[in-house]
C-alpha cells in the first residue's frame, strides 16, 4: 500500500488524573485553556477534567468533561483571545453566565450557541457538565453572521441547520479517538462548513427558510470533497465510506452531488486524476502503475482508460508532452 498523504489535523487528549493534585490546577490552567483564564477551585473541590482537542489550520474542535469550576473571558490577559469565538454545544450539565455588564443567565443540556470572547464574562460549569465546541476565527465568524453579535452570545440552536451542526459536533465527540487522522480532518472540515452555515442564518433570518436545505448540501459537498483529497490514494474509497467519513447518510450525500448535476464518485475519480496529471506534470518519467496506485486506482489498465478519456492523452503521452513543455521552457529561459 502507498504511504498515506499527510493529516493537516492534529488530535490530542489530556486529563487532570495525568498531573498530580499540588500542579493539576496550573498545569490545566496553561495546556487546557488556550483563550480563557481558568479560575482555582475550591480547596474542597479539586479539579477533576478531561479534554479532547482537534486542531487544523481553520479551527479547533474540543469535547470536555469535569468537575465543577469556573472560567473568565479576559481578552486582555490572553493573546489571541479576542480573535476567536466559541461555538458551544452543552452535552450534560449546565453552565452560568455572568457578563461584565451585571447580565447573567444559566444554559443548559442541549444549548447550541456562539460565545464572543472579546467580551469578558464567567462561566460556572457544573459538576458532571460536558461541552463540545468549535473555536472559529472571529473574522471568519463577522463574514459568516454578516455584523458583529450584538451582545455576548448568538443564539444558534433554532437555526435550522442546528441539528445538523450538534450531530456533528456529538459525532466528533465520540468517534474522534477511532477513526484515523484524514476521516478525522474530513469531520471537522464539516462541524467548520456546519458552523459557519448556521452563523449565516442566525445573521440573516429572513432568508433561513429559503437557504436550509441548499447551505446543508453545500456543507456536506464540501466536508466530502475534503475527505476526498486526503483519502484519495485509497484503493477501497467508496460511497459507504465517505459517507461515514463526514457523518451523513448515503442519500443525503448522493443528494448534496445530484443537485450540483454531479456524483460522489464522479467528483472522486476527478479528484485522483487532477492528482495523477499533476505528479506526471511534475515527474514524466514516473512508474505509471506505482503513479496510478499511490492516487487511488486498482489498475493500471483503468487509470489508462480513464486519463485518456478526461484529458485526451494516454498518461505516457502526456509524460512525454510535459517533459518536452518543460525542455522548450528550459530553452526559452
Amino acid at each position: 500500500m502507498p504511504p498515506a498523504s499527510p493529516s493537516a489535523c492534529t488530535l490530542e487528549l489530556l486529563s487532570s488524573h495525568d498531573v498530580e493534585p499540588a500542579l493539576r490546577y496550573d498545569v490545566w490552567r496553561e495546556r487546557a485553556h488556550r483563550w480563557v483564564d481558568l479560575d482555582p477551585p475550591p480547596p474542597d473541590a479539586p479539579l477533576d477534567a478531561e479534554l479532547l482537542t482537534l486542531r487544523d489550520h481553520g479551527c479547533t474542535f474540543g469535547t470536555m468533561s469535569s468537575s465543577a469550576y469556573a472560567t473568565r473571558a479576559n481578552p486582555w490577559r490572553r493573546t489571541g483571545s479576542a480573535d476567536m469565538v466559541v461555538v458551544s454545544l452543552i452535552q450534560a450539565g449546565q453552565v452560568r453566565i455572568r457578563a461584565r455588564t451585571g447580565e447573567s443567565w444559566c444554559i443548559s443540556e442541549g444549548s447550541l450557541g456562539l460565545y464572543d470572547l472579546a467580551r469578558p464574562a464567567r462561566y460556572e460549569w457544573s459538576a458532571s457538565s460536558r461541552e463540545a465546541f468549535l473555536v472559529l476565527p472571529r473574522a471568519d465568524a463577522l463574514v459568516a453572521y454578516g455584523a458583529a453579535p450584538n451582545g455576548l452570545a448568538v443564539v444558534l440552536e433554532n437555526c435550522p441547520l442546528a441539528p445538523a451542526l450538534a450531530s456533528q459536533l456529538t459525532l466528533l465527540s465520540s468517534q474522534a479517538q477511532t477513526l484515523d487522522e484524514p476521516a478525522r480532518a474530513g469531520l471537522l472540515a464539516g462541524a467548520r462548513v456546519l458552523a459557519l452555515l448556521a452563523l449565516h442564518q442566525a445573521g440573516h433570518p429572513g432568508q433561513a427558510d429559503a437557504i436550509a436545505a441548499d447551505t446543508l448540501a453545500a456543507g456536506r459537498r464540501t466536508a466530502a470533497l475534503r475527505f476526498m483529497e486526503s483519502h484519495a490514494h485509497r484503493v477501497d474509497l467508496d460511497l459507504n465510506l465517505i459517507a461515514l467519513g463526514i457523518g451523513c447518510s448515503r442519500t443525503r450525500l448522493c443528494a448534496a452531488f445530484t443537485d450540483e448535476g454531479d456524483t460522489v464518485m464522479g467528483a472522486l475519480r476527478e479528484v485522483r486524476l487532477q492528482r495523477a496529471r499533476e505528479r506526471i506534470e511534475r515527474d514524466p518519467n514516473a512508474h505509471l502503475g506505482a503513479l496510478s496506485w499511490a492516487c487511488g486506482f486498482a489498475t493500471q489498465a483503468n487509470f489508462n482508460r480513464l486519463f485518456k478519456t478526461r484529458f485526451g492523452l494516454a498518461p505516457n503521452e502526456w509524460g512525454r508532452h510535459a517533459a518536452t513543455a518543460a525542455l522548450t521552457s528550459g530553452h526559452q529561459r
